[in-house]
C-alpha cells in the first residue's frame, strides 16, 4: 500500500497566506480569474495524489521566480519553507538562476531546455509539475470550450508551439516520472483534446 502523508496544517496555512500575499495581484491568464485560485487547486491536486506537505506548499508557489524575476525571492522561500521547497520550486522553473534577471527569455528555447532536463529533475519536481501542467491544460481546454479561438488573444506563444511543448512534456512524464500512472494517462487525454481544439 502505497504510503499516506499528513499535510502539516500550520506550515501549509503559512505557505498559503505567503501565497495569497505573492500573487494577490495577479491573474492567470485567458479567462481573468485570480491566480491564487489556480496555485490552490494545482496544491489540492498534489494532496489528493498523496503528496507530502512539501510538495503541496511547492504547488502553491511553483512560478514564483518567473512571476516575480526571482528577486528576493528565493531566500524568502528558503527561510520560511526550507531547501527541499526551493528545490522543487527551482526545478519546476524553466528558467535558471542567472536568467532571473533577464526580462527577454525566448519562450521556444526556454521550453526545449526544460524539456531536455526533464530526466535529471526529482520525482518531487515532476509530480508538482504535472499537476501544474495537468490543471493548467484543463483550464485552457475549459477557456477554450467557453470563448472559443478568442482565447489565443490572451497569449502571446503560438498555440502550435504551445502544443508542441504540451507532447514533449507528456513524452518526459511517461519516460521519467515514476507511477502516478493516472496522472499520465489524465495528461495524455488532455494534450489529445487540446490538439484537437488547436487543430479545429
Amino acid at each position: 500500500m502505497a504510503r499516506q502523508f499528513e499535510i502539516d496544517i500550520p506550515k501549509y496555512k503559512k505557505a498559503l497566506d505567503f501565497s495569497f500575499s505573492f500573487y494577490k495581484n495577479k491573474y492567470r491568464k485567458g479567462l481573468k480569474i485570480p491566480y491564487i485560485t489556480y496555485l490552490s487547486s494545482v496544491s489540492n491536486l498534489i494532496i489528493e495524489n498523496n503528496g507530502s506537505t512539501d510538495e503541496a506548499i511547492a504547488g502553491l508557489l511553483h512560478d514564483a521566480f518567473e512571476i516575480n524575476n526571482g528577486k528576493g525571492t528565493i531566500n524568502q522561500i528558503s527561510k520560511k519553507f526550507g531547501t527541499k521547497v526551493l528545490n522543487i520550486i527551482k526545478q519546476c522553473s524553466s528558467l535558471s538562476e542567472v536568467q532571473f534577471e533577464s526580462e527577454n527569455q525566448n519562450w521556444l528555447g526556454e521550453k526545449k531546455k526544460f524539456l531536455d532536463s526533464m530526466q535529471k529533475k526529482s520525482q518531487s519536481s515532476l509530480f508538482v509539475c504535472i499537476c501544474d501542467k495537468l490543471y493548467g491544460i484543463s483550464c485552457l481546454i475549459n477557456d477554450h470550450n467557453r470563448i472559443g479561438k478568442k482565447l489565443w488573444n490572451h497569449y502571446t506563444v503560438n498555440p502550435n508551439d504551445l502544443i508542441w511543448y504540451y507532447k514533449g512534456l507528456c513524452k518526459n512524464f511517461k519516460k521519467s516520472l515514476k507511477n502516478h500512472k493516472s496522472l499520465k494517462d489524465k495528461f495524455q487525454r488532455q494534450v489529445n483534446e487540446l490538439d484537437y481544439l488547436i487543430k479545429k
